[in-house]
């Protein structure tokens, strides 16, 4: 397919946890052409990064077919790897960090560069927890998928 013919979806995407480590949740609201889909879950235990990414990857996996993608974040870790290059550092140096110890969280980067080469994405970091009103849903949805996890 022509670039100029792939859809534009927009994917907002938030991951929480209560204890980091401990019950997480991660949720995407993924727009496009007036329409929204919003998916979520949780995991028993795992850690605040482990989620931030699972959202990004749950939301990009919901495509049925490669798209132009603006997926926005309040992650850090997930902005910064892919627009400072740290993916690629990472890869280039056999998956060790600066300090020569193993990335964290490998597994997950893995599926989202897989996806990466699928879609055309420009990551945007947002502001969490402020006026970004589908960042704030997002939240909201990954609180209540940690919730059931809780007892």
């Amino acid at each position: 397919m022509n670039e100029k013919d792939k859809k534009i979806v927009e994917i907002y995407t938030d991951g929480a946890c209560s204890g980091n480590p401990g019950p997480g949740g991660w949720a995407a609201v993924l727009k496009y052409k007036g329409n929204r889909k919003e998916i979520s879950g949780g995991i028993k235990a795992t850690t605040n990064n482990r989620m931030e990414l699972q959202a990004a990857i749950e939301g990009l996996a919901a495509l049925k077919e490669s798209c132009q993608v603006n997926l926005y974040s309040d992650s850090a870790y997930l902005i910064n790897a892919f627009k400072q290059g740290w993916l690629d550092n990472w890869q280039r140096n056999g998956w060790k960090n600066a300090k020569k110890q193993p990335v964290e969280n490998q597994d997950l980067w893995q599926q989202l560069l897989s996806l990466n080469r699928k879609h055309q994405i420009s990551w945007h970091k947002v502001k969490g927890h402020s006026d970004d009103e589908e960042n704030n849903r997002c939240d909201a949805l990954a609180k209540a998928a940690l919730e059931k996890y809780l007892n």
